[in-house]
């Protein structure tokens, strides 16, 4: 077992959660039960699965976990893209949560490596 509170990766993912909100908040009413949901329990699914999965008694369960995570991430990423199309907010924005979503899946690949040797 793990103590994901240490984790960086865990750490960083918790903090993403927070930008997503305040990103969402600008959104449509009409999207509260849409796109604005369907970001933030993306962004909640990162952290949540590394820290389930720091709970889990094999390195092989926390690797499940952390390919759920990795999913999430994906998922978070392609709706960045969704809220931009649909110009909620500009490119510029949407190229630094982007760039942050992708140093997260970058650590979660070379993590989920690390816990498998």
């Amino acid at each position: 077992m793990h103590n994901f509170k240490e984790l960086k990766i865990w750490q960083k993912g918790r903090k993403f959660v927070k930008d997503i909100y305040i990103l969402t908040r600008k959104f449509p009413k009409e999207e509260l039960f849409v796109l604005t949901t369907q970001m933030r329990r993306a962004a909640i699914s990162i952290p949540s699965n590394i820290a389930e999965g720091a709970g889990r008694g094999t390195d092989k369960d926390f690797s499940r976990f952390i390919d759920i995570a990795t999913g999430s991430s994906y998922e978070l990423e392609s709706l960045i893209y969704v809220g931009y199309d649909l110009e909620y907010y500009s490119e510029e924005k949407m190229d630094i949560y982007l760039e942050k979503i992708q140093e997260i899946q970058k650590m979660l690949y070379h993590f989920k490596n690390h816990i498998n040797t």
